[in-house]
């Protein structure tokens, strides 16, 4: 799919990938609805890359079809590439050492996470599914969603987080499959440690045992290496229904 003059939203666009993926589609001449939680911060990008501001709480599907609706009053048209990157990084034990329960970290971090990636991808392909093809393939849209590599390598403290980002790849492949009559492809990007809001509060010795387990190239990966992967997957029509690691080749370590 072309970018130059294509609709594209992203959420979690105020910040760490978010905001680089809606930078680079804008460098590469798409018209980007940026939304996140917090309207300052999609203002902030938006006004630097020309773009729309919006802001929702992606695990509200009301908010989420809200915004749709301005995004396609405020750019013309319906979305054709969604790259979902709202999230939140939780870290919980099963048994704290307070023995309280963390089934309410669990229950946001799904929703947030998994429901909220779910609730976007259904707004969205509802709306590419009514418009019109856009080549002759007959494709009409993109969705990126994004996981981590902690729906393999999962780490102690992470069952609420690796659960939901296992959900979200767990989606991609019926996903795809259901889409494909519509011209609607899916994928989702496993990211490894990445310099974002989230890592930043990792203390330096668990930063450096962390990095120890990254082969090549042993250092955080860039929200611009995510973006750039983002727009290799829209241009490219035959990435599709696959789920995409993008670390290094790196394992994480059980803590």
């Amino acid at each position: 799919m072309n970018l130059n003059g294509t609709i594209a939203l992203v959420t979690g666009a105020g910040s760490g990938l978010g905001e680089a993926t809606a930078r680079r589609l804008a460098q590469a001449g798409a018209r980007v609805a940026v939304l996140d939680l917090s309207l300052d911060a999609a203002s902030r990008v938006a006004s630097e890359i020309g773009g729309v501001a919006l802001a929702a709480d992606v695990s509200n599907v009301s908010d989420v079809e809200a915004v749709f609706e301005q995004a396609i009053q405020s750019l013309g048209g319906a979305p054709r590439v969604v790259v979902s990157c709202a999230g939140i990084g939780t870290a919980s034990r099963i048994l704290p050492r307070d023995g309280s329960l963390t089934t309410g970290i669990f229950d946001r971090t799904i929703r947030v996470n998994l429901m909220g990636t779910y609730a976007v991808m259904n707004v969205a392909a509802r709306a590419m599914a009514a418009a019109e093809p856009v080549d002759e393939d007959g494709a009409r849209g993109v969705i990126v969603n994004t996981a981590s590599v902690a729906f393999e390598d999962g780490q102690i403290g992470q069952v609420a987080y690796s659960a939901s980002k296992g959900g979200v790849v767990s989606m991609t492949l019926p996903a795809a499959r259901e889409l494909a009559r519509f011209g609607i492809r899916v994928v989702a990007i496993a990211p490894g440690l990445f310099e974002t809001g989230m890592s930043a509060g990792l203390p330096d010795d668990v930063r450096g045992d962390i990095l120890k387990n990254v082969p090549f190239p042993s250092r955080m990966g860039l929200p611009a290496e995510y973006a750039q992967l983002v727009q290799q997957i829209v241009e490219n029509t035959m990435l599709n229904g696959c789920v995409i690691r993008l670390d290094g080749a790196a394992r994480m370590p059980a803590k």
